[in-house]
């Protein structure tokens, strides 16, 4: 066995991930007085995912200036936001081992949150044969090349398919026009959704990637099950979030089947004492200010911790059926301030219930419509009718 040649800290407050739940957290947690509060960001920018959204929608700002402002409130509570370190593994329940510039250390935390946010789903994860050329991007990658680093057509392309129906879809052309880039089509297998831009190509299912070493087009299976080349330079896949987990599950923290991130409970606990998860580690994507909110609220929680509070029991499993993909939280310990439940379908006035065993603790039919790209918050004052020694919670979505 190879001696330890790094160094060893110690902080009070671990924060991995330095994007809108992380510096979020770590801004209430410095200001309330929680001793050491350190975030660790692998990216040489704090910030995530909003650095490279140059557009509205981040509450008065666009993407970059709400990024900015976030680092900078951490900062200024007294938190210590170091970039370009990643964590790599774990070498307990609260140490977690780092690469730094400085080289190899180990951080041991009297409390760690995980807030390492959510990527779309790469080609290779979707199934789409074909080689390898040059020329395809996920909206991440995409944003990143022509926000970040001022890459235009001459080096991203000249005709462009968008693969995808979430309103991301949408911010993909955007940022291809804005590069001058021609965007020949937009692919989606929803036959109904938000709106896209046009030319859009609604319940069509992209089956190839055509060319070697230069991509030359996309064979594609239209609504009416004939199949076509869509002659292009540049794919871009959208979508299709999934949480960056992988620190988590090699932490041994369980893992919720459907959302794919670390179950928690309404305080953000995981299953391991002394760890929590926040933002869109969770479920995949939810706005920013979604993922700040709930930065935000585990500091109590955290706080609560470092007081000594007990940790509770595994609790009650929330369990989805019907229209739903996922709930958030998905363990029940107490009564829950709120819930995020993603539908899988687009549906009109829908009948939400929920029941334990045999027991219905409620049902509602839910105003207006409910679509695959937009979560919905339920109320909650069921939870503290859930029995803690009963079985599963069950939540369904079923049409009217």
């Amino acid at each position: 066995m190879t001696a330890w040649s790094g160094a060893d800290r110690t902080v009070d407050v671990l924060v991995v991930g330095a994007g809108p739940a992380g510096l979020a957290a770590a801004a209430r947690l410095a200001a309330a007085g929680a001793g050491r509060v350190e975030v660790l960001e692998r990216e040489r920018t704090a910030g995530g995912v909003p650095r490279h959204c140059a557009r509205g929608g981040f509450g008065a700002f666009t993407g970059p200036s709400y990024a900015r402002r976030a680092v900078r409130a951490a900062v200024r509570a007294g938190a210590v936001v170091r970039t370009g370190v990643g964590a790599t593994g774990w070498a307990g329940p609260l140490t977690v081992e780092v690469t730094a510039p400085t080289g190899l250390e180990r951080i041991t935390a009297r409390a760690v949150v995980l807030a390492t946010g959510a990527r779309e789903r790469p080609r290779s994860a979707r199934l789409v044969p074909g080689s390898r050329p040059a020329g395809v991007f996920s909206t991440g990658e995409l944003q990143q090349s022509v926000e970040l680093y001022g890459l235009r057509r001459e080096r991203i392309g000249r005709r462009a398919v968008v693969v995808g129906s979430e309103p991301v879809a949408r911010h993909a052309v955007r940022t291809l026009r804005r590069a001058g880039v021609t965007v020949a089509a937009v692919v989606s297998e929803r036959t109904r959704g938000p709106r896209l831009p046009g030319p859009a190509l609604r319940g069509a299912t992209v089956l190839e990637l055509v060319g070697r070493g230069r991509l030359s087009g996309v064979l594609v299976r239209g609504a009416d099950g004939r199949t076509g080349l869509l002659r292009c330079d540049t794919v871009v896949f959208t979508g299709d979030w999934i949480p960056d987990h992988e620190l988590a599950r090699t932490g041994g923290i369980p893992l919720d089947r459907a959302t794919r991130g670390p179950a928690v409970d309404a305080a953000f606990r995981t299953r391991v004492p002394g760890v929590f998860a926040v933002g869109n580690l969770l479920r995949g994507v939810e706005p920013a200010v979604v993922a700040a909110t709930e930065g935000r609220a585990v500091a109590a929680a955290v706080l609560a911790h470092l007081a000594d509070a007990p940790w509770p029991g595994p609790g009650v499993p929330v369990a989805v059926g019907g229209a739903l993909r996922w709930a958030s939280p998905n363990r029940l310990t107490g009564p829950a301030p709120a819930l995020l439940l993603r539908p899988a379908d687009r549906l009109l006035r829908p009948v939400l219930t929920v029941v334990q065993d045999d027991r219905v603790l409620h049902t509602a039919r839910l105003p207006g419509r409910v679509d695959p790209h937009r979560s919905v918050r339920p109320p909650t004052g069921w939870t503290t009718a859930v029995d803690p020694a009963g079985g599963p919670v069950v939540i369904r979505l079923d049409k009217a």
